[in-house]
């Protein structure tokens, strides 16, 4: 019992693969929600490191192509996928957004590693066909892979221009605990946590 206890409280490593919403874009270094995410677990007396692997302008391709590295490197427990924002953003095809998300999950899950997906949305300028497809397939993917989703990382700031910076697209320093309490008790149980 007790090897069985101490095996689950190992410590984790958790896998940030993002864009610019995770990669303190515009923002002092470490005040991201990646860097309030390691103080968060270690106020909850989770041993995890908090691998923050996101890059300003990537798209769900780039991260399909980084990930086998990043999966041999760290060796994540538990990976993060906050992507498809750019995607949208260039008008790329969704269908091609959905595969490249779906390819990570496999990675991640070959890796023997867990999924939380981070699902976003996007302006209606886009069309409303688009914007409902694009808002519907990440959870069309969490649901089909069983895997854990945020159902939308920018909930409580999008409306909210106060919350962002000047470009109105990046989130500003005082959004970044939201960002974080929207993650949060969709990450707590894949640590460990109680919900």
């Amino acid at each position: 019992m007790l090897a069985a206890a101490s095996a689950y409280s190992a410590p984790k490593t958790v896998l940030v693969l993002g864009d610019s919403l995770s990669a303190e874009y515009g923002l002092a270094r470490g005040s991201g929600w990646t860097q309030q995410l390691q103080q968060r677990l270690q106020q909850n007396k989770v041993e995890a490191t908090v691998i923050n692997s996101s890059i300003s302008g990537d798209t769900t391709i780039g991260g399909r192509n980084r990930l086998p590295g990043l999966l041999q490197k760290h060796r994540p427990d538990i990976v993060l996928v906050e992507l498809g924002s750019n995607d949208a953003l260039r008008g790329l095809q969704l269908n091609a957004t959905e595969q490249n998300l779906q390819a990570m999950i496999d990675m991640v899950k070959q890796a023997k590693a867990r999924v939380l997906l981070v699902g976003m949305q996007i302006p209606p300028n886009y069309g409303a066909d688009y914007t409902r497809r694009f808002a519907a397939m990440f959870a069309s993917l969490a649901k089909r892979n069983q895997v854990a989703l945020v159902p939308f990382f920018m909930d409580g700031i999008a409306a909210d221009m106060s919350q962002f910076q000047p470009d109105r697209i990046h989130p500003n320093e005082q959004a970044q605990g939201k960002l974080l309490d929207n993650v949060w008790p969709h990450l707590k149980p894949l640590v460990g946590l109680k919900k």
